[in-house]
């Protein structure tokens, strides 16, 4: 196994995967291992900073921290703000398929607030401290908003989990890398942290803005492994911990069972445009829109997209199994991009059963 450094420089993710351990990948790839347990490389290579890809581990995003980089850490309820249960839910008026007018409702209250709150930890007494509830709060909230646009229910997140983050997302800070399998000669190492990165997204990122940052994935061109545990049936609770540089979310071993037969990104039903770049520099247009599934086999899959009754190319990538859900695609626009106001339809075949679904994007600014 290879051991690369991600420097926390610039903004990286990891994102774990729940199949069997393999080795290798650039920035942004993803560990192997069971549901609890990592696999590959340790660590990976920053990349530029949209860069990255493979199967164990990885780095990249953006260099603007302010605007859709970093890890996500997530936490307290899974209610809004102010801790109502609806806001943070998966299901309602504006769920996949609401009224835009519904839709943009919700992505401008459960956007209204991404501060990133403050961590009380500190790197020199190897404190892992915890992150304040407003950041636990928000990013939680960001995350049950892209669950709910596609129409998933809402997570929670767990204590014990949080706690684990949050020694994982220290000994991220204190050694200036990225690691889902971080040696126990790494300053501030814990086994609790350790446990804790072999079983999460890790980023380099603050917690709340992270969260579009792995619905983009940029980099991540063979798995898109962080959006599609985002967007996944088993997801939660998770976990969640946050330092002013470094976060960790707690993704395998979940619980949900929400038994969806697929999902997609972006979902059926109506989106808004800003979800599409809302992680700066980084526009799921360019990373690709994808589909996701645990039970239909996507290996044949052949996708054709119409707007307006024309055909919009695109290009279709196989991404590795087992990384929120063991098939998946990804289809990358090819001369077009996503417009506010119309309706894309997507069909994809060579799979049992055939899938087609209709996308339109709201402005919800």
């Amino acid at each position: 196994m290879t051991r690369n450094a991600t420097r926390l420089t610039l903004f990286g993710l990891l994102s774990a995967c729940a199949c069997s351990s393999s080795a290798g990948g650039s920035a942004f790839s993803n560990t192997g291992g069971s549901s609890n347990s990592s696999g590959g490389s340790s660590t990976a290579t920053a990349g530029s900073a949209e860069s990255g890809a493979g199967t164990s581990s990885s780095s990249a995003g953006t260099s603007n921290s302010s605007a859709g980089s970093g890890a996500v850490s997530s936490g307290g309820s899974a209610g809004s703000a102010s801790g109502g249960a609806s806001s943070a839910g998966a299901s309602g008026s504006a769920g996949a398929g609401g009224a835009s007018t519904d839709v943009c409702t919700r992505w401008k209250a459960d956007r209204a607030d991404l501060s990133e709150g403050t961590w009380s930890g500190d790197v020199a007494s190897c404190n892992a401290g915890d992150l304040s509830a407003d950041a636990r709060t928000n990013a939680l909230r960001l995350v049950n908003l892209y669950r709910f646009l596609a129409d998933l229910p809402a997570v929670t997140d767990d204590p014990m989990l949080d706690a684990g983050d949050q020694a994982c997302a220290l000994m991220m800070r204190a050694n200036n890398m990225l690691s889902h399998m971080p040696p126990t000669t790494w300053t501030c190492y814990t086994q609790d942290g350790a446990t804790a990165a072999g079983s999460s997204n890790i980023s380099s990122g603050q917690a709340v803005s992270s969260v579009d940052l792995y619905m983009a994935d940029p980099g991540n061109a063979t798995t898109l492994g962080h959006r599609r545990w985002v967007l996944s049936n088993s997801l939660g609770p998770i976990g969640i911990g946050g330092t002013d540089k470094a976060s960790c979310m707690h993704t395998l071993g979940g619980t949900g069972k929400a038994g969806k037969q697929w999902m997609a990104w972006p979902a059926s039903g109506t989106i808004p445009i800003q979800a599409m770049t809302a992680s700066r520099n980084n526009s799921v247009d360019k990373t690709g829109w994808s589909i996701q599934s645990e039970k239909i086999d996507l290996t044949n899959a052949m996708v054709t997209v119409t707007v307006d009754g024309a055909s919009q190319p695109v290009t279709v990538t196989q991404l590795d199994q087992n990384y929120g859900a063991k098939y998946a695609i990804d289809f990358i626009p090819q001369g077009w991009t996503s417009q506010a106001g119309k309706t894309y339809s997507v069909s994809v075949s060579g799979v049992t059963p055939a899938i087609s679904y209709d996308v339109t994007f709201a402005d919800c600014q």
